[in-house]
């Protein structure tokens, strides 16, 4: 994937071929890029399991021939300046698109496996086990954000599918003004928005704990793997609850940057919510055990825990 990241922006800035409003190498470009960081984050915790190890080899390597299998269609897709996604336009089309379908239903069975090997495993620093296992659940879900993407559109039905069955976008045509970088629709709602933020929990609640352990030298509450436990849950709810949002967001049509009243208050109550479980979890942290004098057999005292 790392080596198709790099071919395929050679071929964004050499080919001027668009497919859909879109540049051409575009969706193979962010697919293999989205897939270095996903496969990185499968591998290291694949490395944490210390029991059902070949389970979880085989698990991986489901992993590994989806996403490599779609990304041959994909890439081949591109190379053709067709589209890849939705495209039921030959018969040729149709059948790349459902080996693509397939792919994606074993790439999920397989990490759904890895997570429910995660729940089983006992990893020896709890922050750590379920910064892990919450992303491996909220990965899950943004994942299967993507089957909502395969449904017709009301247009579609109204006035034929013209060969494409399924939008990103929901209430405007895939294709309009979108967003630099990313792509996202600007004037309507975009389901590529929440699965991407809900995939990418694999690298996010993970950096979360990072960043505790970063400033646990300067913050001896930090230090307390309780404390980190507490935070890294409260993190992993309010990262939940974000990409619930996001996904309800889009649904009703709203682009990322334009939300309505009803999309603010549920992301201020979310906001409210996440500082009060922080400032609850630094507060409500026990005290370690305190040192007491004892006496040994000499009558001399010592120090006990």
């Amino acid at each position: 994937m790392a080596v198709l990241s790099v071919l395929t922006a050679i071929g964004l800035a050499v080919d001027d071929r668009t497919v859909g409003g879109s540049p051409v190498w575009f969706k193979p470009f962010k697919f293999s890029v989205s897939f270095v960081a996903y496969a990185l984050s499968l591998a290291w915790m694949l490395s944490l399991l210390p029991r059902f190890r070949r389970t979880g080899w085989w698990a991986g390597w489901a992993v590994t021939a989806a996403a490599s299998a779609e990304m041959v269609l994909i890439t081949g897709q591109a190379l053709r300046g067709r589209r890849s996604h939705f495209n039921y336009a030959t018969p040729f089309d149709t059948a790349v698109y459902n080996a693509m379908a397939v792919s994606v239903v074993v790439l999920w069975a397989g990490a759904f496996v890895t997570a429910v090997l995660l729940f089983r495993a006992r990893i020896e620093d709890r922050a750590s086990a379920w910064a892990i296992r919450c992303g491996s659940v909220v990965a899950l879900a943004g994942a299967a954000t993507g089957f909502l993407m395969t449904r017709p559109t009301d247009e579609q039905l109204a006035s034929g599918t013209g060969g494409i069955m399924g939008a990103h976008a929901v209430g405007v045509p895939d294709g309009g003004p979108s967003m630099p970088v990313t792509g996202w629709e600007t004037t309507g709602g975009d389901l590529r928005i929440p699965h991407f933020v809900g995939m990418h929990a694999l690298q996010a609640l993970p950096l979360v704990l990072l960043l505790l352990a970063v400033l646990a030298p300067r913050f001896a509450r930090l230090a307390d793997d309780r404390v980190r436990l507490r935070l890294v849950l409260v993190a992993s709810g309010a990262y939940a609850a974000v990409f619930a949002v996001l996904t309800w967001q889009a649904l009703r049509g709203q682009a990322l940057f334009r939300p309505d009243g009803a999309t603010l208050a549920a992301l201020a109550a979310v906001a409210v919510l996440a500082v009060a479980g922080t400032v609850a979890a630094l507060r409500a942290a026990p005290g370690r055990a305190v040192a007491r004098p004892a006496r040994d057999d000499t009558g001399h005292e010592e120090l006990a825990a």
